[in-house]
């Protein structure tokens, strides 16, 4: 019950207003769906890093070259990156109380994690294209 003893409104009422019940479900299962799809593919990575122990540049190369490989490594850093700002946004809504801290460290999560993705991406682009 309220501290006001005259409130006829239903918890439900009074709860209302007070944050979003609609949102938290979509990101628990992207976040799982990503770490899944992180998992998959870095035991592939795993494998791979694990292979090219002795081998050299040129081999590398090509195999980044090969479109099935560089299709990997990009749905590896982009579920990485993308599982990474979905765990730190949560991080940082626990844990980072004052409005505006909380605000320039949601951009920075976005923005950090948006820019590595892309560099990451276009290296290997870069690499399986050639030039």
């Amino acid at each position: 019950m309220s501290s006001n003893s005259n409130d006829l409104r239903t918890p439900l009422k009074r709860a209302r207003g007070l944050g979003s019940a609609k949102d938290g479900t979509s990101h628990f299962i992207w976040q799982r769906v990503t770490a899944v799809a992180v998992a998959l593919s870095g035991v592939w990575l795993l494998g791979v890093l694990l292979s090219l122990r002795t081998v050299g540049y040129n081999y590398v190369r090509d195999l980044v070259v090969d479109p099935i490989n560089a299709t990997m490594l990009v749905v590896f850093l982009l579920t990485a990156f993308w599982h990474a700002r979905l765990g730190l946004q949560v991080i940082i809504e626990d844990y980072v109380h004052a409005p505006l801290q909380a605000g320039i460290a949601h951009f920075a999560n976005l923005f950090i994690c948006a820019l590595a993705s892309v560099a990451g991406v276009l290296a290997v682009l870069r690499i399986a294209f050639g030039s």
